[in-house]
């Protein structure tokens, strides 16, 4: 048997607040939605075409593909027990306090970093229209909007998750809508290239720089799917969890292949893969093909909503890791209060706002926003790919403790075992490749750091509760 949870789902460590269950159908489904879409797909996607070329549209099909299997290991979990309030709740249960301690602070970590980039680059966008505007001072103004966003209650947080996530996939609708269109109609762009699906069939472009491309253009994706978990750690507030998970999880392939294949496919047979600019937006290119002067604006707009949907989500995961990690007596118990009037976690809410913005003023250190933001985003894809896997080594952990509840699951992960393993290989391979590109190995021997830090804090933690014990 597992050791059951130390607080009920809901409570804080004092026993007497509850997290309010006010997310519905609709906002899980564009939460998860908005975690399938991330910063990644507006930013890198250019830069990705050109490096992988058509080979691209494989990517996103393999990482989609392992992401959803590591989220059907979670969903089989979490609806195991409804008392889980994050991941991080069963891998303490099943692989011990340390693992989740480790989990908890790592995915926490990965948001911080994430967040950072994604205001930044707000500030960036923002300066499109406001040229003269100070960065750092407008990506602090945004994270200040998305702390106002999640301070209020659970509900206006997912209010502002659905509205951004609307205008994504609605963004991405009418590119796939139009670049059909310009293919039908065999539209001919003023350099003389014609849109046609011949673009995808060509030889020379599915592998244009080699073997080493296509692998290249792996960490990108695993960024761009950054946040399809946050399902995970919605669960505790969001009505008939047992009913609306399995939905949001099970529509992530056909997500996948809408959001990202088809828009994929779409760009390279409107544009070419040799028209394709590393340094520009293909969203841009395409819709200013089609004739709209406004392109550049309008996707400009776009990728703002994108990185603070992706900024407003890693606040809430966040405050709300913060709050399973204090109940469970992994952090602070300062963490696990909850507002009177809305309760929300509001001290891990203003500990991770005060952590992003001090990570803003990297900007002083590394003007640069593009640098900038490849460096974190590499750290976050890095500590993604973690949790990600502690989830899978959990589940594998209760398929050998709890074969009961395995049986009586309502939601079985495909292929169980066999397919975990599969999975942890694979992502132990989209790590090992790392090496090979300057820009992902220097965050890939930096990131065991991170993990040196959190050991010594483990032993400094147990040290401190052993000479309570003693003097108690």
């Amino acid at each position: 048997m597992t050791k059951s949870l130390k607080t009920p789902v809901g409570e804080s460590s004092a026993g007497a607040q509850k997290l309010h269950r006010g997310l519905g159908k609709r906002h899980v489904q564009l939460i998860a939605i908005g975690g399938a879409i991330g910063t990644g797909l507006f930013m890198g996607a250019g830069k990705t075409i050109a490096v992988s070329g058509t080979s691209i549209i494989l990517t996103y099909l393999l990482i989609g593909f392992f992401a959803f299997m590591v989220m059907r290991a979670m969903g089989e979990l979490l609806l195991t027990q409804l008392d889980y309030r994050t991941f991080a709740d069963f891998v303490a249960d099943y692989l011990g306090d340390k693992a989740s301690y480790f989990l908890g602070w790592t995915y926490w970590m990965s948001w911080i970093v994430s967040c950072i980039a994604d205001v930044v680059v707000c500030g960036g966008y923002i300066q499109y229209w406001f040229p003269d505007s100070w960065l750092w001072l407008t990506a602090l103004f945004i994270l200040g909007l998305m702390c106002l966003c999640n301070f209020f209650s659970v509900r206006l947080f997912g209010e502002a998750e659905f509205w951004f996530a609307m205008i994504k996939v609605v963004t991405i609708v009418a590119l796939i809508v139009v670049g059909v269109g310009m293919v039908v109609v065999g539209w001919t762009s003023p350099n003389g290239v014609t849109a046609s699906v011949r673009h995808l069939t060509e030889p020379d472009v599915f592998l244009p720089n080699g073997v080493f491309g296509f692998f290249a253009g792996f960490q990108i994706a695993i960024f761009s799917f950054t946040g399809i978990e946050l399902v995970g750690t919605v669960t505790a507030e969001t009505k008939e969890p047992e009913k609306i998970l399995p939905k949001a999880i099970n529509s992530i392939p056909i997500r996948v292949i809408i959001f990202y294949v088809l828009s994929m496919m779409c760009i390279i047979a409107v544009t070419s893969w040799p028209q394709i600019s590393p340094e520009a937006s293909p969203f841009v290119t395409l819709f200013a093909l089609a004739g709209l002067p406004a392109a550049a604006a309008v996707i400009n707009f776009v990728a703002l909503t994108s990185a603070m949907s992706s900024a407003n989500s890693g606040l809430y995961a966040c405050t709300r890791m913060l709050y399973g990690l204090s109940t469970e007596k992994l952090a602070h118990h300062k963490f696990g209060q909850l507002s009177i009037s809305s309760a929300v976690p509001v001290f891990g809410l203003i500990f991770s706002v005060l952590c992003m913005a001090s990570g803003v003023f990297l900007l002083f250190i590394i003007p640069d926003v593009m640098k900038l933001f490849t460096i974190v985003t590499t750290v976050a894809a890095i500590m993604v790919i973690y949790s990600w896997c502690m989830i899978l080594l959990a589940y594998l952990a209760y398929r050998k403790k709890r074969p009961d509840l395995h049986k009586k699951s309502i939601y079985k992960m495909p292929m169980g075992i066999p397919m975990t393993w599969c999975t942890l290989l694979f992502f132990a391979f989209t790590v090992v490749i790392m090496v090979f590109d300057y820009d992902t190995r220097v965050a890939l021997y930096g990131t065991p750091l991170w993990f040196v830090i959190l050991e010594v804090l483990w032993r400094r933690r147990k040290y401190q509760e052993q000479r309570r014990e003693i003097i108690n």
